[in-house]
């Protein structure tokens, strides 16, 4: 039997996909006419393979539970569906459970019990073609095989005699009636089922009129399909055994897709577009699969990156070859034009250009893709605002199609195509088959923001060329190492395209939720203003020779700080206008990328004491005033405040560099960055004629002295975590690199010996090998592998430092974007992308491997 989902009711169709979504899903259905035909005989009715399979599927699925809910008793239920253990099986119209008889019958209802089945025995003796079934806690008499008359004599007999008895429950169906002793019907056991196993939603099919107590059950998102034809209950009816098959095997799929996702692209291939106020990535095969609006932390227009294509995308492809047939559509490559955030994907006969357009005012977000070629090709758009939760309608018009539906005005601008419209119900999504011509390109603009479909007042061509040359310009302005001068021009455009031009803000990352470890649970939203990330990114740029952005960042964090009743409250994180976080939320819609769940909002780290943000500001101030020759004095009060800052706090234990979500603990890279704090304002303070505050100097000698003292464990031969505890921590190669203690020291020599033996994996290095109160595992971190090599560099082992480089640069993707993590074992990137905290630390590197 061939299954297709088509031929279900679109409406049918849209609600199920809608369902396969639910965290916790229950699918129940009833057994004869639903999984089994009608058939004569009851004892030969035996279930659909094709549905068997799907109810085997999916009961396989985490967080999936399949049932079976008959009038049969149990044990004849087993019997006949064979169904495997991992699907429960409910009997007698909920009297009987595999997993035990849930009724226990006193002994005055196994006395009715018995006097019911002797008067039953008596009405249908001698009545040709009529059969009992005796259950633990009834009897059900079938009439199909008799003759009419002859039923309803019986059922009439039925209805005088014991049915009207106090004490048993009457259950008619198609040709059969059930007399219990137990109060129960499918209702009751739908919603014991849905207890047990917590569902957040269910479907039930069922085709009796004993099914309508399951029907009368459900309840917001859950789904009732009727089998057939009858009045019901159910808001959606298909018509045979079959199309049972067909729901349960489309269910399947969704489900599947839903919880481990689509054919997730490597992270490391994704592609970063950026205008400083506004980012998207696209895929190798010119995906756009991510998209926010109308900031770069807002809610998501295009999701398929955690969600797929249902969560939302923007597709181009080429669709046939010059003679019709099917060609592969595999592009030959995908590249960035040489000094920009320009990206062009490239098949054999087409060329696709993206670009975020500059320019525009501050509220808008224009994406521009450029399609030029000779083929047939196939474009396919589907936005879906607020990470697909909010229903979207498309507006044809002359000049493209009018979005509606969403709390941002938006259009997408597309003179002379022509588009089809289809729904799911819910959304509707645009597609258009191109018949493309060399030299006569073919322009789509996405404005969001704006409700204009005119023409704008400059060429694509114009506009394209601005973009460029926004960030042509700005390149030649800097000074890059020798060695891979390339990558570390990519790397520093990616962290100036990270930055928000608008409110001097810098992202730790581009993305949400991308996993730590595949189908795990450690997946961070990292779209924030870190002050420690923003200052080490800010600080990268000055020592390629950029200060605008440390500049502007500084001028950010003065904002923040006049918000705030003092310097020691500052939070760690802040979005990207200066505020405020809302509360960490979670997406339980989108299933994650491949999977990984759940999908975050938000971060609560925003709420946790890092003592260590201070230092990485006043180093930032540090490089800055070197790179200009002076220090300004907004940013000389900043210094003061942070040391103010660590005064009041340094003796305090805090969550750290990662962000535990643990208990506090006196972790040694904390005191080391207060350490730096001092450390530097005392050296700016002489440096640029600024009055050291009394007590600077001996508050950095006691803090050093407290990490020598605390922070060193003679038994591991190493600087550890924190104070408390033997475990080792790669940011605690600090206390060298910083220069709180000399490199040459026998101490700092031990600790890299040390965490090289514990931490480094290959070609990455761990943050810790503890148990941080979180299930799962994570890859290694690229910023700590930088760490390691400037650390080898310091200690004499060029040679390991050239190695472990090279190995970093052999994990950046073909764009040569790196995202936060790699996996040595599955050799594949991990985490949000593309990561600052990854980039600036190449840049780092490639800056002391070339002195």
């Amino acid at each position: 039997m061939a299954l297709t989902a088509e031929a279900l009711p679109a409406e049918l169709r849209r609600v199920l996909v809608q369902l396969a979504r639910t965290p916790r899903l229950l699918v129940a259905s009833d057994y004869d006419g639903t999984l089994a035909p009608i058939v004569a005989d009851p004892t030969q009715a035996r279930p659909l393979p094709e549905s068997v399979h799907a109810l085997r599927s999916l009961a396989s699925l985490p967080s999936t539970t399949a049932a079976v809910i008959s009038g049969r008793a149990l044990r004849d239920l087993a019997t006949l569906s064979r169904l495997p253990a991992e699907v429960y099986l409910v009997g007698s119209h909920g009297s009987e459970f595999d997993v035990g008889f849930v009724h226990q019958m006193d002994a005055e209802a196994t006395r009715l019990r018995t006097r019911l089945q002797v008067a039953v025995q008596e009405i249908v003796a001698g009545k040709q073609g009529v059969t009992l079934e005796a259950k633990p806690a009834s009897v059900a008499v079938h009439v199909r095989r008799t003759e009419p008359d002859v039923a309803e004599e019986v059922l009439a007999a039925l209805r005088e005699g014991p049915a009207s008895w106090d004490g048993v429950q009457v259950t008619d169906g198609k040709a059969v009636v059930e007399l219990a002793v137990v109060q129960t019907d499918k209702g009751n056991a739908l919603d014991a089922l849905r207890h047990q196993v917590s569902a957040t939603a269910a479907i039930f099919l069922g085709d009796d009129v004993t099914d309508e107590k399951a029907f009368a059950r459900l309840h917001g998102p859950d789904i009732g399909i009727k089998v057939g034809e009858g009045d019901t209950l159910a808001t959606y009816r298909v018509t045979e055994t079959e199309d049972v098959a067909t729901v349960l095997a489309l269910l399947t799929e969704e489900r599947r897709t839903w919880l481990y996702g689509e054919q997730a692209p490597p992270i490391e291939r994704l592609t970063m577009l950026s205008n400083e106020r506004n980012i998207a990535l696209v895929t190798p095969d010119a995906k756009v699969t991510w998209m926010c609006h109308p900031a770069a932390d807002s809610a998501a227009l295009f999701a398929d990156l955690l969600g797929g294509t249902s969560a939302g995308h923007f597709s181009i492809r080429p669709k046939y070859g010059t003679n019709g047939t099917q060609r592969s559509t595999l592009p030959l490559g995908q590249r960035y034009v040489p000094n920009t955030m320009t990206v062009e994907t490239r098949w054999s006969r087409l060329l696709v250009t993206d670009y975020l357009a500059h320019g525009t005012e501050q509220h808008r977000t224009d994406l521009v893709r450029v399609i030029d070629g000779g083929t047939r090709t196939e474009v396919e758009f589907a936005p879906r605002p607020e990470f697909g939760q909010v229903a979207v309608r498309l507006t044809p018009e002359p000049n493209g199609l009018r979005i509606l539906g969403t709390a941002e005005p938006m259009v997408l601008y597309s003179p002379g195509v022509q588009w089809e419209i289809t729904s799911d119900g819910m959304h509707e999504s645009a597609r258009a088959e191109l018949d493309l011509t060399e030299g006569h390109p073919v322009v789509l603009e996405l404005r969001c923001g704006t409700e204009d479909l005119e023409a704008s007042d400059r060429t694509e061509e114009e506009r394209r060329d601005e973009a460029g040359r926004y960030w042509a310009d700005w390149m030649k302005t800097l000074t890059l190492p020798e060695v891979e001068s390339e990558l570390v021009a990519r790397s520093a455009l990616t962290l100036r395209g990270l930055v928000n031009h608008d409110t001097g803000g810098i992202m730790a990352a581009g993305t949400t939720s991308l996993p730590e470890e595949i189908g795990g649970v450690r997946n961070w939203d990292y779209r924030y203003c870190w002050l420690r990330d923003g200052a080490m990114t800010a600080q990268s740029l000055v020592t390629v020779g950029s200060t605008a952005e440390a500049e502007a960042f500084l001028d950010w964090l003065h904002r923040v700080v006049d918000t705030i009743p003092g310097p020691e409250r500052l939070r760690p994180l802040y979005t990207l206008h200066g505020t405020g976080l809302g509360p960490e939320a979670v997406i339980d819609s989108l299933p994650g990328y491949a999977g990984s769940r759940p999908v975050r909002v938000g971060n609560l780290a925003d709420q946790q004491v890092q003592l260590d943000v201070f230092g990485p500001v006043v180093e930032l101030i540090t490089h800055l005033a070197q790179a200009t020759g002076g220090i300004r004095d907004a940013d000389w009060q900043l210094v003061s405040a942070m040391a103010e800052a660590v005064a009041r706090r340094w003796f305090e234990p805090d969550h750290g560099i990662w962000e535990e979500r643990d208990q506090p603990r006196h972790h040694v890279y904390s005191k080391v960055m207060c350490w730096v704090t001092l450390d530097r304002a005392v050296k700016l303070a002489e440096a640029y004629g600024r009055r050291v505050e009394p007590g600077w100097p001996e508050l950095r000698d006691q803090i050093s002295e407290d990490v020598l003292k605390n922070g060193w464990h003679p038994d591991v031969q190493a600087f550890t975590t924190a104070y408390e505890g033997s475990d080792l921590d790669a940011a605690s190669l600090h206390v060298g690199l910083s220069g709180l203690i000399d490199p040459s020291d026998d101490r700092f020599h031990a600790t890299v010996t040390a965490i090289e033996a514990e931490l480094r994996s290959g070609s990455t290095v761990y943050r810790y090998r503890r148990d941080d109160g979180l299930p799962g595992d994570e890859g290694g971190f690229h910023l700590c592998a930088a760490w390691l090599i400037e650390a080898y560099l310091l200690i004499g082992r060029r040679t390991e430092a050239e190695e472990l480089f090279q190995q970093i640069v052999d994990t950046a993707g073909p764009t040569g974007l790196l995202s936060e993590e790699y996996d040595p074992i599955a050799e594949r990137s991990l985490g949000n992308h593309p990561q600052a905290y990854s980039h600036l630390g190449l840049i780092r590197c490639a800056q002391l491997l070339s002195t």
